[in-house]
């Protein structure tokens, strides 16, 4: 893969899948994949759907400077709303990597990951809210148990399990193994740090500052 496309710059790299109601766009190698999963979900009697696919650099920075700057809600370890003002800028930084990827560093960039869920245990009214109560106690639970089950069949795992590194555990994220370890070997620290310094990125000294850091606890998470 080109560099803009490993980082988010770009979406050269990806093709145009239809699952369920909505067209996402997929790495290649993951299509058949994903397919079948989704057929496998149905059989099953989840819908199964996609909340987030890929996400583009400028995307994930603008989620990013939202929480930096307090416009977006900044969460801690148990899901409770942080107050920033109390916060050092590299307890900001720790805390946003808990939930959202550092732009360029995103698995959403590469068309191996999604955010999943099932629509069918969705009640009117119910609001999606990427929760891990939700797929643990709440309305996703038997989506999860079943995706638990079946998801290595399929070429899928969890990368963000109740013990790695630094991210917190995120029951709705899949990734596809193969295609998504390959972008991983390609991505290097040097990338990041190139692509950060000439970004507008809230908080940027402080992240250049522990790039290796974050680089090891946040990003290379392999299956």
């Amino acid at each position: 893969m080109k560099l803009e496309e490993l980082i988010g710059e770009a979406s050269t790299h990806l093709v145009s899948a239809s699952i369920g109601q909505k067209i996402f766009s997929v790495h290649p190698s993951v299509v058949t994949d994903l397919l079948n999963l989704k057929q496998a979900a149905d059989q099953a009697g989840f819908n199964l759907h996609i909340a987030s696919g890929f996400r583009s650099f400028e995307r994930q920075l603008a989620i990013w400077n939202g929480k930096m700057s307090g416009d977006i809600a900044l969460l801690g370890k148990h899901g409770q709303k942080l107050d920033i003002t109390l916060l050092s800028e590299e307890e900001k930084i720790n805390s946003i990597l808990r939930w959202s990827a550092l732009p360029g560093g995103s698995r959403h960039h590469w068309g191996t990951d999604f955010d999943v869920y099932d629509r069918g245990a969705l009640s009117d009214g119910t609001v999606l809210k990427l929760e891990s109560w939700e797929y643990l106690q709440g309305h996703q639970k038997q989506f999860y148990h079943w995706l638990k089950g079946n998801l290595t069949h399929y070429g899928f795992f969890f990368p963000y399990t109740e013990d790695s590194s630094g991210v917190g555990f995120e029951p709705w994220h899949i990734s596809h193994h193969v295609s998504s370890n390959e972008c991983l070997k390609q991505l290097n620290v040097e990338m990041l740090y190139a692509k950060i310094s000439s970004s507008n990125l809230i908080g940027k000294q402080g992240v250049l500052a522990n790039i290796n850091d974050i680089y090891r606890r946040y990003i290379n998470i392999k299956s």
